[in-house]
């Protein structure tokens, strides 16, 4: 899923109105896993000037940037996070790990080729899902769409639950940044 998808799926499922801790720990667990491809590949195309095919082609596929994968994007080792937040009683630390968790079950089903190796430390396998949620030679059109129908409506949910003028202001900016860009890759594919 975008990363988009997975902060606003993150935020319905464990924020909490009037707990912002919760609802920080929510949001922060949805993009955890994502955060080390923004910082690896941001780095590469906005400082270096590596070339998109390298970063996304080459480097996404490296061992170097695959064990960066292997640790965050780990349903053991949130796994056991999310233990030890229920342990401790920590809601702030379940929040932050039951949203990493439901990003990586998410990831889990919906790559097809470029899945990470989520059952890490155990083994270092890769499942490739016969559904991705971009690619089009495996349902990425039809999944596109319903990633982006579901989020809005998730959206709308997230809009009448918060009432914080902040928490409105990050919905319409989640909305947007998932529904413009998915939009217009699926006019484009569509035209293709």
């Amino acid at each position: 899923m975008n990363t988009p998808a997975h902060l606003i799926f993150g935020l319905a499922a464990f924020g909490r109105p009037g707990a912002r801790a919760v609802t920080a720990g929510a949001f922060a667990g949805a993009l955890i896993p994502d955060l080390s491809l923004y910082l690896m590949a941001g780095t590469h195309l906005l400082i270096l000037g590596t070339d998109p095919q390298v970063v996304f082609g080459q480097l996404y596929f490296s061992d170097a940037w695959q064990q960066v994968f292997k640790i965050d994007n780990s349903i053991p080792l949130w796994s056991l996070g999310l233990a030890v937040a229920l342990w401790v009683r920590s809601r702030w630390a379940m929040a932050l790990c039951a949203a990493a968790l439901l990003h990586l079950i998410l990831d889990l089903g919906l790559h097809h080729d470029d899945g990470r190796p989520h059952f890490w430390p155990f083994t270092s396998w890769v499942f490739s899902s016969p559904v991705s949620y971009w690619d089009v030679a495996h349902y990425g059109r039809p999944v596109g769409l319903l990633e982006i129908g579901v989020s809005l409506i998730l959206c709308v949910v997230l809009w009448r639950r918060f009432k914080d003028l902040w928490m409105r202001g990050l919905i319409v900016v989640l909305a947007l940044a998932e529904a413009v860009p998915g939009l217009f890759w699926a006019f484009v594919f569509s035209t293709a």
